[in-house]
C-alpha cells in the first residue's frame, strides 16, 4: 500500500534508485503564496531616480502547491500546480495528490517537507486507497534539498516590482508566469540542478 516515509539527504539517492526498480514517477512538491502587494526587487533606473510603486495596500492572495516531475526511464520533466484562494491545509493537499494521480502513470513517489500540511489523516486515507503512491519527506529545515523552490524562486522572480490592479490580474500573472517554466524543458531541468539534491539528472 501507499506510505510515508523520511528522506535525508544521504537517502535521496536511494529514493531515485527506488523509483529506477519501481518504474515511478518522482514529484519534488511545495507550497507558495502570492500578495497583490508588490515583491520589491532590485531593479535598473537613472542615477538619482528612485523607482517607486505606487499600489493599494490590499492582503489577498493566492496560494500555489506545485510539483516538478521526473519519469524514471526517459527523465522527462514536467510541472504540476494548482491555485487556491485561501491558506492550503491537508485537503487541498490530497486533492493535488489526486491531480497527480491523474496525469501520472504507474507508481509515483511524492516529495514534500515535513510540516504538518503533510501529514494527517487525509493523506493516510488517501494512500489507502491509491496504493500506487508514496510520500517521503525531506529532511526538516532543508529548502534548498527540494527542486520545486526554483519554481517560486524564478515565478517571483518575474513578478517582481508588478502592481496588479486585482486578484484576477495576480492569477492572470502568476499562470502565465508558472506556465511559461512549465513549457520550458531548459528551466525545469535548471530547478532540478540548482538544488542541493545528489545527481537526479544524467
Amino acid at each position: 500500500m501507499g506510505k510515508f516515509s523520511r528522506a535525508p539527504k544521504e537517502g535521496l539517492a536511494a529514493s531515485k534508485k527506488n523509483a529506477a526498480r519501481l518504474g515511478a514517477h518522482i514529484v519534488f512538491a511545495d507550497e507558495s503564496g502570492f500578495l497583490l502587494i508588490p515583491h520589491v526587487a532590485k531593479t535598473w533606473a537613472p542615477v538619482g531616480q528612485t523607482p517607486v510603486i505606487h499600489h493599494r495596500y490590499r492582503r489577498d492572495k493566492i496560494s500555489v502547491i506545485s510539483g516538478v516531475s521526473v519519469s524514471s526511464q526517459r527523465q522527462r520533466l514536467g510541472l504540476f500546480y494548482q491555485l487556491y484562494f485561501q491558506n492550503i491545509g491537508q485537503e487541498e493537499v490530497c486533492e493535488f495528490l489526486r491531480h497527480l494521480l491523474r496525469h501520472l502513470r504507474g507508481p509515483v513517489i511524492v516529495l514534500l517537507d515535513n510540516s504538518r500540511t503533510h501529514h494527517g489523516e487525509p493523506l493516510d486515507d488517501l494512500l489507502r486507497k491509491h496504493p500506487r503512491l508514496r510520500i517521503e519527506h525531506f529532511p526538516s529545515y532543508a529548502p534548498e534539498l527540494n527542486p520545486d523552490e526554483g519554481v517560486w524562486s524564478q515565478s517571483k522572480s518575474d513578478l517582481a516590482n508588478g502592481r496588479p490592479d486585482d486578484i484576477e490580474e495576480l492569477v492572470h500573472d502568476l499562470i502565465r508566469s508558472i506556465d511559461r517554466i512549465r513549457q520550458s524543458p531548459t528551466k525545469l531541468r535548471g530547478c532540478i540542478l540548482q538544488s542541493d539534491l545528489p545527481p537526479f539528472l544524467r
